[in-house]
């Protein structure tokens, strides 16, 4: 079923106690796209300056990703972002950031896209995201991410954004931001309160807590992988396997959520095994699969 996801193209330069690597490919719905590609046909929505020295044609050549919304807009320059995480792994400083385009309107959607039911807007400025909600039509599920960043910023926005969606994604540190809540339960249960059917909070290692409107809950560890070389892109990852799931089986989704954050999981711990996108080479939904009933398997007692 149509997924379509908007986001952020990036040109990134991570450092990690593996090594570093210097303008690379990145940005939120590339790692997005990438990882629903496994489930189900992605269309996909996205603007880079004319500076961009990547070939998304040939990134996706194999995959099923409609790049009709992808637009190159002349004079401007592409999203860029460098960071440094720390031995744990689990902290990262950001060195600097340039919003470039992502700083200007964003993209129109084509006519084509705009019947699409599954939706995710992924981490972005909310003015931006509720305008290209504007946008659609119909959609049966529509999720959003979001950052501490636009929480401090852009309140009243982020405020509209969450009445509007279906779900949320945000991390533990910024579920209590947003709520003021230091318990993670309460926290997460008073965002599902402000208007989302469910919010899915990520935990990094510690893995995942869902809270849903119906007053059910849902917690699943990490899958425990052995070496972690880059957790850039994990959460967008985790949201791409998670919504791909949720718009190949097509039902209610409330009853296919716990299995989507479940591949959402086990997406998320091949990426961070190598430096930004590299790992999806040659990769294929079987060791998707595999690590899925890996993890079926450690958490069943």
């Amino acid at each position: 079923m149509s997924l379509l996801v908007t986001g952020s193209i990036g040109i990134d330069t991570v450092r990690t106690p593996h090594g570093a690597r210097q303008d690379c490919l990145g940005g939120s719905s590339v790692y997005f796209a990438m990882a629903a590609s496994f489930f189900a046909p992605v269309r996909f929505l996205g603007v880079v300056g004319d500076d961009c020295p990547f070939d998304l044609q040939e990134f996706f050549r194999g995959r099923a990703v409609d790049l009709a919304g992808l637009e190159v807009r002349s004079g401007s320059k592409t999203f860029r972002w460098a960071g440094t995480y720390h031995d744990n792994m689990n902290d990262r400083t950001t060195d600097h950031v340039e919003l470039n385009v992502l700083d200007e309107k964003p993209p129109r959607i084509p006519e084509a896209f705009k019947d699409s039911r599954y939706v995710f807007l992924a981490n972005t400025n909310p003015s931006l995201q509720l305008e290209l909600l504007d946008q659609l039509a119909e959609p049966t599920l529509v999720v959003a991410d979001t950052m501490d960043l636009w929480i401090n910023n852009a309140a009243e926005d982020l405020d509209r954004l969450i009445r509007r969606v279906n779900g949320l994604v945000l991390n533990d540190s910024e579920v209590k931001m947003l709520t003021g809540q230091n318990n993670l339960v309460a926290a997460a249960r008073q965002v599902v309160d402000m208007g989302p059917d469910f919010v899915v909070v990520k935990k990094g290692e510690h893995g995942t807590f869902v809270a849903s409107k119906d007053g059910s809950s849902f917690m699943l560890g990490a899958f425990p992988t052995e070496q972690v070389v880059d957790p850039t892109g994990a959460g967008d990852t985790f949201a791409g396997g998670m919504m791909g799931y949720l718009a190949a089986v097509d039902a209610d989704y409330t009853q296919s959520l716990r299995q989507a954050v479940a591949y959402g999981t086990v997406t998320a711990s091949l990426v961070i095994e190598n430096f930004s996108l590299d790992r999806w080479r040659g990769a294929d939904r079987s060791e998707i699969d595999q690590r899925l009933e890996l993890l079926r398997t450690m958490t069943t007692f």
